[in-house]
């Protein structure tokens, strides 16, 4: 992976674009006392991990990073049927949705379309796992899962559920991000429910 970014200025400035767009988010998320927009909250936290597993990140995957959920509250779940079926329409129509904003902003920022499209690729998942920098980006989008989602969602759902999602994000976790994971803080019942998803 190639680290570096070629334009400081242009690349600020896309990050500067990205924050803005998801400063309208009308869901706050808050977090260390701090209430902020949910989904300008994620994406920064998004960039910090990707930074954390590899500090030498290229300049297009910390982009991919940062646009990742752009703009996600526009398409609400409620918008598909509530069925298995519907959900993966949804995550279907979300990815090309981000990629297409983000490809948006990078062109309005100056970047060429070889980096627009490897961004893209990026925020769509391509060629995951065989590409090394999707599992970066699928290993960091699990941390945030981890350590700001997970207590949300083990409150509101059924515990089999929980531990479903928990094995799914496990498995496509690299054995650094195992690591990380299991160096955070839980809470009790989350602790127990990822124990239990690690022993089966």
């Amino acid at each position: 992976m190639s680290s570096g970014i070629s334009d400081p200025n242009r690349f600020a400035a896309a990050i500067a674009r990205f924050d803005q767009d998801n400063s309208a988010d009308p869901n706050v998320e808050r977090a260390d006392g701090i209430s902020q927009p949910r989904e300008l909250f994620f994406a920064r936290k998004l960039s910090e991990w990707v930074l954390r597993l590899c500090p030498d990140a290229s300049e297009e995957l910390q982009l991919a990073a940062r646009c990742q959920h752009l703009r996600r509250w526009e398409i609400p779940r409620s918008s598909y049927p509530m069925t298995r079926a519907g959900y993966l329409q949804w995550r279907t129509a979300l990815k090309a949705f981000h990629a297409q904003q983000s490809g948006e902003i990078l062109r309005q920022t100056g970047y060429p379309e070889d980096v627009i499209l490897r961004v893209q690729n990026l925020n769509l998942k391509k060629n995951f796992p065989a590409d090394p920098e999707s599992r970066v980006l699928e290993d960091a989008l699990c941390l945030v899962f981890l350590q700001y989602q997970l207590a949300d969602l083990a409150r509101k759902t059924a515990d089999d559920k929980v531990i479903n999602a928990l094995r799914k994000s496990w498995g496509k976790m690299t054995p650094a991000a195992r690591s990380e994971a299991l160096k955070l803080t839980y809470g009790e019942h989350e602790k127990a429910l990822l124990d239990k998803a690690l022993a089966g």
